[in-house]
């Protein structure tokens, strides 16, 4: 009898919802007119909340991920790693 083990990874599961997270900002910025990219890069830099509308709860949903996380992730996609 052969059994297979399932393995998964926790950081890919974390990585999954960041990126649905981000998204949801991403669009959330994008609708209310602002420039999604630099309000992402203004509140990473400063850890502002303001810079990250409310709308769609964006504002509450980015705060629940780590900055030190965010930046992890981003270097290493932006790296393909």
């Amino acid at each position: 009898m052969s059994e297979k083990t399932i393995t998964f990874s926790l950081g890919d599961e974390r990585e999954k919802q960041i990126r649905e997270t981000m998204q949801l900002v991403y669009n959330a910025l994008r609708e209310k007119g602002y420039n999604p990219i630099n309000q992402i890069v203004g509140y990473i830099l400063s850890e502002d909340p303001t810079y990250i509308t409310v709308h769609n709860n964006a504002r509450s949903e980015i705060r629940h991920i780590d900055r030190d996380e965010l930046m992890q992730i981003l270097v290493k996609n932006f790296l393909s790693l």
